[in-house]
């Protein structure tokens, strides 16, 4: 079982400056990085959200994870849709969000977002660039998208903290099809591709210039349990090129994780994190075999330790992730039902843990499964 809500090592406070020992110093830095992975905005997510005078308040939706959030040194998540208001809202299949979740995410803790998804491109190139720049505005860092420099010129993403550069990179494997709007030009720009030879290039420079590498590519068969054949050949060569974590991402469901050993030195491998926040669930999934897995996820919760000039990662842990619906007995203009949707760290909600009081007898079964299931799954033992 992992760190429990609100216990357990708090890096920020308790992370070592600096030790004497024989009079001579140790350098020693500790980072905690959290990670997860779709926040995926169905129409029903924003209908739910919409106040009487037309606004929106989204924070309800990371009532139950801002504290965990909040613990980590640098926090990232994917941004799967855009942000464009010359287009129409919408859920599946364009993605078109209001910019009003920017400021829940935001205030949820999250620093970095990934936009490099298949649905970059649902609102047109005109997105990328209203997407990416909702989020700077907000002071959250894009990756994945190309706005102010071509690829070729735009430097490696790289956040310092606390004393360790941690490079950031992010990549989709394609775009729905809808690349064929726009010019190769446009997609050599302002897209990040799989283009082997660039990614290589991009992830060498990366291990170069930072003391972590984190790749966030985005691939895989949707509602497959599994990795097949072609992300773990990938996630190899992206170890070998020197990626030190892969956040995996695009199934819509968590795939294993994988520890490899490079160079005296332990990588890590999680294949997809899955949903982290979605409509996707049991009721709504009826004719997926895996519909279960669609509302469950996980944060990924990693420290790295920076000692005497060498930087390796310290502990990783994979906390599962489960999104709750209720419904709030009001309806949408429209007719819709709308509901309450909130991302539950299961750890909180098993037994023992904080909020196991607020669940119903059938929601306490239904969250039980998913914490074994999941954990098993996963197998993260580091």
């Amino acid at each position: 079982m992992g760190i429990p809500k609100g216990g357990g090592r708090n890096v920020a406070k308790d992370a070592p400056k600096s030790s004497s020992v024989s009079g001579k110093k140790a350098d020693s830095k500790t980072v905690r990085i959290m990670a997860n992975g779709d926040l995926l905005y169905h129409d029903e997510l924003y209908m739910s959200a919409q106040k009487a005078d037309g606004s929106y308040d989204f924070s309800e939706n990371f009532t139950y994870v801002k504290d965990w959030l909040q613990q980590g040194d640098l926090v990232l998540g994917d941004f799967e849709g855009t942000i464009c208001s010359n287009y129409p809202l919408g859920g599946y299949p364009l993605f078109n969000a209001p910019e009003a979740v920017v400021p829940a995410i935001k205030d949820a803790g999250y620093q970095v977002v990934d936009l490099a998804h298949n649905h970059i491109l649902d609102s047109g190139l005109d997105g990328v660039f209203t997407t990416a720049k909702a989020f700077e505005d907000h002071g959250i860092s894009p990756v994945g998208v190309y706005t102010h420099k071509d690829r070729d010129k735009s430097p490696i993403l790289i956040k310092e903290v606390k004393g360790i550069k941690i490079a950031i990179l992010a990549y989709s494997y394609g775009f729905n099809g809808l690349e064929s709007n726009l010019s190769q030009k446009e997609i050599d720009h302002h897209l990040s591709t799989f283009d082997e030879d660039k990614m290589k290039a991009e992830i060498k420079q990366a291990e170069k210039e930072a003391d972590i590498t984190v790749v966030m590519p985005q691939t895989g068969i949707e509602y497959q349990l599994e990795p097949n054949e072609e992300q773990v050949a990938l996630y190899h060569k992206m170890v070998d090129w020197g990626a030190d974590i892969i956040f995996g991402g695009h199934p819509h469901v968590v795939q294993p994780s994988e520890i490899l050993e490079k160079d005296g030195q332990k990588k890590l491998i999680i294949y997809s994190m899955g949903n982290f926040l979605s409509n996707q669930r049991i009721e709504t999934m009826q004719d997926e075999e895996n519909a279960k897995w669609t509302e469950r996820g996980v944060l990924m919760d990693v420290t790295i330790k920076k000692k005497d000039g060498k930087t390796r990662i310290e502990t990783a842990k994979a906390h599962p992730t489960w999104v709750n619906r209720t419904p709030k007995g009001t309806y949408s203009p429209e007719g819709y039902p709308l509901f309450l949707y909130q991302t539950y760290i299961l750890e909180d909600f098993i037994e023992g843990g904080s909020y196991r009081d607020k669940l119903d007898e059938a929601t306490k079964e239904r969250i039980d499964t998913a914490y074994k299931e999941m954990n098993e799954h996963v197998g993260l033992k580091w």
